[in-house]
């Protein structure tokens, strides 16, 4: 439906792969911090948010709702992120409640769910982005499969724009 919706020009395109490129940041961060488990994660972008790889989906929902160049395939976009994200946030959450109990409850009475916090990532996450970040859990994390899919996606998107200036639709 959104491919179909979708109205791409050039520049609605590079802009969306922009907001696209720093999703994929955020999420490559997390997931090169992510012992998922194994121990209850807060280092890196964990310690501004409790919920970083899905921060980093939004931008690339962001930027695919900017790539797509249409109000309704965006709407319908934000509109699925919203209500289904914050569902399974909330599930995971009390799944790990369950699994790390105490230190999930102190954690989570520091950490955001979502927005980040800029305080805590002035000092918190800043000095231990890098220090502790892992390719082999980059990898182990599977999270190059998200670069590949934007990168189809986007690929799409130029179909798509090439198909509207030679046929019209």
């Amino acid at each position: 439906m959104y491919w179909a919706l979708a109205a791409p020009t050039l520049r609605s395109i590079v802009i969306g792969a922009i907001v696209a490129a720093f999703g994929l940041l955020i999420r490559a961060l997390a997931s090169g911090h992510l012992r998922k488990d194994e121990e209850l994660t807060t280092s890196g972008p964990y310690a501004c948010t409790r919920n970083p790889l899905y921060l980093g989906s939004a931008f690339l929902a962001g930027g695919f709702a900017i790539a797509g160049l249409s109000w309704i395939a965006g709407v319908l976009v934000a509109a699925y992120f919203a209500v289904f994200y914050y569902a399974v946030m909330r599930s995971e959450e009390r799944d790990l409640r369950e699994q790390f109990g105490a230190a999930y409850d102190e954690y989570a009475s520091l950490v955001p769910l979502f927005i980040p916090s800029p305080q805590r990532a002035h000092e918190e996450a800043l000095s231990e982005m890098s220090a502790r970040f892992s390719w082999r859990r980059y990898i182990r994390n599977r999270e190059y499969q998200a670069f590949i899919g934007t990168a189809a996606g986007l690929g799409s998107l130029f179909l798509r724009m090439w198909i509207r200036s030679r046929f019209g639709y």
